[in-house]
């Protein structure tokens, strides 16, 4: 049976992005972002509940988030869960979830410069322009010959 992997999230960062270069220049950034809701309890008492998310982005969408993300910054983010199982140095078994951002939206948002609206796609593995694209949908592909009688 087929299954589905699929996050989406809007939330607004908690620090600004920690950016590492890996063996043969892959960069990866990783920061956290809240998301709130809000809700009455029993008593009828507005009550706010965050949740923080560990977000990973790879390669081109991590040089982004390194040149234009900040702390407060709100963000769309499209991607998969992943969970993965560690010792510490004690040799306990650790567990951390995070989300694997295949697609990120700057909403702009409590930064002082305001940088928003960019929406970034990381790229096939196997294409040639680049890491991401940006805009969105990718432009419609016109398969008609150009002289077209109407």
């Amino acid at each position: 049976m087929a299954s589905v992997n699929k996050v989406i999230l809007i939330g607004n960062l908690g620090k600004d992005p920690e950016v590492r270069h890996l063996e043969g220049g892959v960069a990866v950034a990783r920061f956290p972002i809240a998301t709130s809701e809000t809700f009455k309890d029993k008593a009828g008492q507005k009550q706010e509940r965050t949740e923080w998310h560990n977000v990973v982005l790879w390669r081109g969408l991590a040089e982004v988030a390194e040149k234009y993300l900040r702390k407060g910054q709100s963000v769309f983010i499209e991607g998969k869960i992943r969970t993965n199982n560690y010792q510490d140095k004690d040799g306990i078994q650790r567990y951390s979830t995070e989300i694997v951002a295949d697609t990120m939206t700057m909403l702009g948002g409590r930064s002082e410069n305001g940088n928003g609206g960019g929406n970034y796609q990381e790229a096939p593995a196997n294409s040639s322009s680049g890491s991401f694209s940006g805009g969105g949908a990718p432009a419609p592909q016109n398969d008609e010959p150009d002289d077209l009688p109407f």
